[in-house]
């Protein structure tokens, strides 16, 4: 029963009342955290970002930014400064803010025609470096001088950005793909890449002085850039095979000389290589790694090489565990970084030269990403069962986190929040397997209730009592008088490499025998009604929900969202093709029968339960015939399906999707399982 009488049930609206907390960024004197707090815009239907500071010995935060689309603060190394990027003028560009001045306003540091981000300062604060989108003929034109002058006014510079619209839009018609993915996320790919440059941050100098400069010149796209401590390196990541298919497979470390652009690859293109970070000594680079071999079902590890050259060095192999975000503390002796492990992602320190790893930070929370003070005092943004998303401060001597943000404390104050509850159960053939449940609002000892099985994506993802993406989706079903069950069938992350690669081959096959292993010892519980359950899950969890139901008729109904359905025509048409070939061992020609009779396509004449296929028409990750492909199948066989396109959406709807569609789904979801779950 409810503990929280005076409080409300959480509504789908409630989406436009939830806030995020993303990137946090500790000063150099441990004083304040600047980070992210993203928030949705009813009247829009879109979302503002805007940077705030929280002062670490516990005042209020403050918001420093409000242009609305602005992120990645980043401190300089003496504290005076934060950069970040804003789109507030369109195209992102990289500001200064100077901090700690009343009254100081950002000032545009670039002005790169394709937009900027990603700055790093150099340890003299002197420089900043940044990632700027160019193509080759643009990067030749540049090399040539060959630039505008400014516009003369706003009607000059309005005319220019027509033209340049028109010319771009003529440019790609009609438009060529010769490489693999052509398309990603929810637009067509151009010929940009990320490139990197350096710009000086003084005020005052000569137009000559204060242009940037690029470092590289390769079609390729280079990652976030960090400075070495000595200031002259630049280390990044990008593909080793530019030209190949999902060229990030191939990437690796490059070191790069800041005086002359020169590029040094520092790893030996047996793993994909990614987030290189030095230690303040510059003996060691900390790194992320997978192998390039199976790459989308392998663990990833956290790593360290040599600054000179050498022998990486795997320092979470034994673990088995994925890092998710890591930094070095002061001393270079250790790394700070979170992981992924049944259920929670909890803080960790691996300390060298012996490898130990002990866990520093544990707790019923999901930590989504990490920064670490020069005295060790760890800042993190974290979900829990009881709050979306908020920003944590652990300071050096003490043994608890604090809480330093309430950015969703009002809502929180309002409505009803249910407990989660965990259990663990054991598969048909004898695996042990997680998984939780959340209880209806008001639930009374005794009750029956409908029950509500959400199957995660992936399908190489850890979900747990707080998973931030799904937090308001499990509490609005609960309080609309649904158990919520949800589980890690194998084949999810955190509970190491054998079980996540237990699916090889056998996409269902392996791991719908979990689940519904789960939902007998629910069922056992007894608040469970079996005649009135429904089934839903997105992407791979979409994919599973039209297994299941294809598989069974104790689903009284199902709502599959932007899953896949068929792998053979999947492969051709996704951005990452090899993930078919990565889990299922053979290319489409090779063996067509193995990758149908792992499709759900392939029984969904059998479909009688109640299904809704929620689909976007511009996801370029899972695009939309698959959606259509289901659909058409279960009408044709006889099924009750509907279709939901979503206009103008990709595959993160459910996350960062338009607010109006975000709320448009959950309604449509709830509407559909009352009409075959209550009825």
């Amino acid at each position: 029963m409810s503990d929280q009488p005076d409080r409300r049930p959480i509504t789908a609206e409630d989406v436009y009342r939830i806030a995020a907390i993303e990137d946090p960024r500790i000063s150099p004197d441990g004083r304040w955290v600047a980070y992210v707090q993203v928030t949705a815009d009813k009247v829009e239907n879109s979302y503002q970002r805007s940077i705030w500071v929280a002062p670490a010995d516990g005042g209020r935060p403050v918001q420093i930014t409000r242009g609305g689309k602005d992120s990645q603060p980043r401190w300089s190394p003496d504290g005076r400064w934060l950069a970040f990027t804003s789109a507030r003028n369109e195209k992102p560009q990289v500001y200064l803010l100077p901090f700690g001045e009343p009254g100081g306003e950002a000032r545009q540091l670039t002005r790169m025609p394709n937009g900027a981000n990603s700055p790093a300062w150099s340890p003299d604060g002197k420089t900043i470096a940044f990632l700027a989108g160019m193509n080759a003929e643009e990067r030749a034109r540049e090399d040539r001088g060959e630039e505008e002058p400014p516009p003369s006014g706003q009607f000059e510079a309005k005319q220019r950005e027509e033209r340049r619209k028109h010319d771009e839009e003529k440019r790609w018609d009609p438009r060529p793909a010769w490489r693999i993915p052509y398309r990603t996320g929810t637009a067509f790919l151009d010929d940009r890449y990320a490139q990197v440059y350096v710009i000086p941050t003084a005020e005052g100098l000569k137009e000559d002085e204060a242009k940037p400069r690029r470092l590289t010149n390769v079609d390729a796209h280079y990652e976030e850039p960090v400075w070495t401590p000595d200031g002259k390196y630049i280390l990044t990541a990008r593909p080793t095979e530019p030209d190949s298919d999902e060229p990030w497979r191939t990437n690796g470390l490059y070191r790069i000389r800041v005086e002359d652009g020169s590029e040094e690859e520092l790893t030996r293109r047996t793993h994909a290589d990614h987030q290189p970070r030095p230690s303040p000594d510059g003996k060691w680079i900390a790194y992320l790694r997978v192998p390039r071999e199976r790459l989308y079902s392998r663990v990833m590890r956290l790593a360290i090489l040599p600054a000179e050259g050498g022998e990486p060095r795997d320092l979470t192999l034994e673990m088995d565990r994925t890092p998710v975000d890591f930094r070095w503390t002061a001393d270079s002796r250790a790394l700070i970084f979170n992981a992924n492990s049944e259920g929670n992602c909890e803080i960790y320190r691996v300390t060298l030269p012996d490898g130990s790893i002990e866990k520093i930070i544990p707790g019923r929370m999901q930590v989504e990403s990490l920064d670490v003070s020069q005295d060790g005092g760890v800042a993190f943004t974290a979900s829990t069962p009881a709050d979306p998303s908020e920003l944590y401060w652990q300071p050096p001597a003490a043994d608890e986190p604090l809480q330093m943000t309430d950015a969703n404390k009002a809502l929180l104050d309002e409505v009803i929040v249910q407990p989660v509850h965990e259990m663990w159960f054991k598969s048909a053939d004898g695996w042990d397997i997680q998984g939780w449940y959340i209880l209806p609002a008001g639930y009374k000892e005794g009750q029956r209730c409908p029950l509500i099985l959400n199957i995660h994506g992936g399908p190489h993802v850890m979900w747990g009592p707080s998973t931030r993406t799904m937090w308001h989706e499990w509490q609005f079903h609960a309080a609309q008088g649904y158990v919520v069950f949800y589980c890690n069938p194998r084949g999810g992350d955190g509970y190491g490499e054998p079980f996540q690669t237990a699916i090889y081959g056998a996409w269902g096959k392996a791991d719908f025998p979990d689940l519904m292993a789960g939902v007998d010892a629910l069922l056992e519980k007894g608040f469970v009604d079996p005649q009135r359950m429904a089934v839903t899950g997105g992407s791979y969890g979409g994919f599973m929900t039209a297994w299941v139901i294809g598989h069974t008729d104790r689903f009284a109904a199902a709502f599959a969202q932007r899953g896949v359905y068929n792998l053979v025509s999947f492969y051709g048409t996704t951005d990452i093709p090899s993930l078919v070939t990565d889990e299922m061992g053979v290319e489409p020609w090779e063996d067509p029968q193995q990758l149908w009779e792992c499709s759900p396509a392939a029984y969904a004449h059998r479909i009688k339960t109640p299904l809704i296929v929620k689909h976007s028409e511009n996801d370029y990750r899972v695009p939309i015939e698959q959606g259509e492909q289901l659909f058409a199948l279960v009408r044709r066989s006889g099924g009750t399906v509907k279709m939901l396109r979503y206009p103008r959406e990709g595959h993160e709807l459910s996350r960062s999707g338009e607010p109006e569609h975000r709320v448009s789904r959950l309604k449509e979801m709830i509407e559909w399982f009352d009409r075959y779950c209550k009825a």
